[in-house]
């Protein structure tokens, strides 16, 4: 397993809950992310070889899905991204992640679920408060593949 390094600058959006009657109307605030040449590299490489491209965490999901293009290439440098990740959403370079227990109805739910889908992770989360399993950014965490 290699290991490589992204950046999201987290703002107080990340964690707010959805709005919206429908979740497609959602939007993100901008964040700054960074992806470095390394970095790059490594990620691509592992897309070339059909490896499993594992994030710890969703703001390593988003950064990486901002900067990675339909064709397996990652731009280089920082930017801003607002992508929002709800079910539908075709991944282009995370394919799992390791995350904690998000709070329902935020954007964090709605990037677990569309990796997961929404079923699983339902029954995953009913399985987590049934043991008693700590929620939140402090909590236990799960691992989606």
């Amino acid at each position: 397993m290699e290991r490589a390094e992204v950046t999201l600058n987290v703002g107080e959006a990340t964690f707010q809950p959805l709005r919206v009657e429908r979740v497609e109307d959602h939007k993100m605030k901008k964040e700054w992310a960074e992806v470095g040449e390394e970095t790059a590299q490594r990620v691509e490489k592992a897309l070339r070889e059909g490896r499993r491209v594992l994030a710890v965490g969703t703001t390593s999901v988003r950064t990486l899905e901002s900067f990675t293009g339909a064709d397996g290439l990652l731009k280089r440098g920082k930017m801003a991204t607002d992508l929002f990740i709800y079910p539908g959403y075709r991944f282009k370079a995370v394919s799992g992640m390791i995350t904690n227990f998000h709070l329902p109805k935020s954007t964090l739910m709605m990037l677990i679920s569309a990796m997961a889908g929404t079923e699983k992770v339902q029954k995953a989360y009913g399985y987590a408060i049934k043991e008693g399993y700590r929620f939140f950014s402090y909590g236990d965490a799960m691992l989606i593949l």
